[in-house]
């Protein structure tokens, strides 16, 4: 399998003031094609830097994907810093010069003279048609040790351009290159419990699934209180790493059940929304929820009414921030609040029951909880929450269910986290199956 490296060029990229997009794109579509990606680097605007980053790299994988530093402007170095590492002089490449004063004459203006420099290459190169604009680009080889060869392709940072041509010039010569073998991948979504933990369950399965000479490879990473899992299957061909792809999943998903609630695109308020348009009640009409809020401010709604087509499942959103409000419009009696504290199971359980019952809905959402960074005492410190879920008995009744959590982090993770919980509270809920956290 061959590996690649991907280098990104521009001040701007290692100054942070332009978030690069390029290498993520790249490193897609190369493993697409079966390419292994040992590494992004980013360099400056320096002649020096590029150089360096060609050498080093072109002496460790069979292909270097430049993209950057090869427009008309003096600080625009990518030609001269690749001609350097290939120990060679630049030279005018006349077809690509044409082509650059043809670009111009259709727009019918003159050529400024800096950008003849667009035309020239390292020798020995060869030059890639841009068909979206003036910079073609630059296709080469450098020798490796022991013989082999690390083909260097290079593409503008202007990433029209650069989509363009890799799909009419570059792919079709690296799908060749890789003679049919893929990287396939699969990413699974879970939200409850540690990444730690996560880890151990899926160490407990086929001799560990997190094993790092293990193909297909697993791995995890997090992201706002989401835990995911990251398959990669390398394989000769597609057929095969379908298969295997398929396999790693079922062990993973055997490891830890409805904890996973997605995958790859999907996030977790589309697959509870999904699951909500499914629920009907006894007439065939879909079933209703509203939710009830106070620390998480109206996100739970929002979360709930991102899903296009959510009129269909969601009434109401209440925003109870005051106790009074509580009292007032959901009916939370202020003995309750003065005996538990707002920030309880009761509480919690007072709301739900409100909502659903003043909604008429068939679910209730509650949320109350102290998000800081002031307002925790030492028996109810920041981060404590209480999350309550309301619904309709087979015999026409209100009933709920709470839980209190701990969050840790800050006022926005804690926000985030609760209302991520109800929805997996909810999730569990219409799933028929008790909640494990």
């Amino acid at each position: 399998m061959l590996s690649s490296v991907i280098l990104s060029v521009g001040d701007e990229l290692t100054l942070g003031q332009t978030v690069d997009t390029n290498s993520a794109w790249l490193a897609n579509r190369l493993a697409a094609v079966g390419i292994d990606i040992n590494g992004h680097v980013t360099v400056p605007d320096s002649r020096e830097a590029i150089a360096a980053a060609v050498r080093y790299a072109s002496t460790n994988v069979d292909l270097l994907v430049i993209s950057g530093g090869l427009g008309p402007t003096e600080d625009d170095l990518t030609r001269e810093g690749l001609a350097d590492a290939m120990g060679v002089e630049l030279v005018v490449d006349q077809l690509a010069l044409a082509t650059i004063r043809g670009f111009f004459d259709a727009i019918k203006r003159p050529m400024p003279p800096r950008n003849q420099v667009q035309a020239q290459l390292p020798r020995g190169a060869r030059s890639i048609p841009n068909t979206c604009g003036t910079a073609p680009g630059i296709a080469a080889t450098i020798e490796r040790p022991g013989g082999a060869v690390c083909r260097v392709v290079v593409m503008p940072g202007v990433p029209k351009e650069m989509f363009a041509m890799w799909a009419l010039s570059i792919l079709p010569e690296l799908a060749r290159l890789a003679g049919g073998a893929v990287i396939v991948s699969r990413t699974l979504h879970t939200f409850g419990l540690g990444e730690s933990t996560i880890a151990q369950r899926l160490a407990a399965v086929d001799g560990g699934l997190m094993n790092r000479t293990r193909n297909p490879s697993v791995g995890t990473t997090v992201s706002h209180g989401v835990v995911s899992l990251r398959i990669n299957e390398r394989a000769d061909n597609p057929t095969t790493a379908r298969q295997e792809l398929d396999a790693t999943t079922r062990l993973c998903v055997d490891a830890l059940g409805l904890l996973i609630y997605g995958q790859d695109e999907e996030t977790l308020p589309e697959v509870v929304a999904r699951m909500l348009r499914g629920e009907k009640r006894p007439d065939g009409s879909t079933a209703k929820i509203t939710t009830a809020e106070s620390c998480t401010g109206g996100l739970l709604a929002k979360l709930l009414t991102d899903a296009p087509g959510s009129s269909a499942y969601f009434t109401h959103g209440y925003v109870v921030y005051a106790n009074a409000a509580k009292t007032q419009l959901l009916g939370v009696g202020a003995d309750l609040i003065a005996q538990h504290g707002a920030v309880s199971e009761a509480v919690a359980s007072a709301m739900a029951r409100g909502a659903r019952d003043a909604s008429e809905s068939d679910l209730a959402l509650s949320i109350t909880g102290i998000a800081g960074p002031e307002g925790g005492t030492p028996a109810k410190p920041v981060g404590s929450v209480c999350i309550g879920l309301s619904w309709r008995s087979p015999a026409g009744e209100t009933v709920a269910s709470t839980r209190s959590f701990l969050f840790p982090g800050d006022r926005d993770m804690i926000r985030d986290r609760s209302a991520k919980m109800a929805l997996t509270l909810l999730r569990y809920h219409l799933l028929k199956q008790p909640c494990p956290l």
